[in-house]
């Protein structure tokens, strides 16, 4: 089970890093190191990883409450994830 902790906090830490990085991609576009037009475009990039974490992380939560090992959870596709949103 203790691994199973451990690689939700994996994602989690991944979660973060992702976090950190648009934050900085924000200070540069604050700071005119990068255009808007590039910022969208990483940004964009940043936003399906973050999506795909939390659903990862979703469904090793699903898997694991029903008994099932959480380690069949899979990273969907961008456009299974990002259709949840629409």
């Amino acid at each position: 089970m203790a691994t199973d902790s451990n690689k939700d906090a994996d994602i989690l830490a991944q979660v973060n890093e992702l976090v950190s990085e648009e934050q900085e991609l924000r200070a540069k576009l604050q700071h005119r190191e990068i255009d808007e037009t590039e910022e969208h475009r990483r940004l964009r990039g940043l936003e399906v990883q973050l999506d795909q974490c939390w659903d990862l992380l979703r469904q090793r939560r699903a898997l694991r409450e029903t008994g099932q090992d959480p380690d069949q959870a899979t990273v969907r596709p961008e456009k299974e994830v990002e259709g949840y949103l629409g």
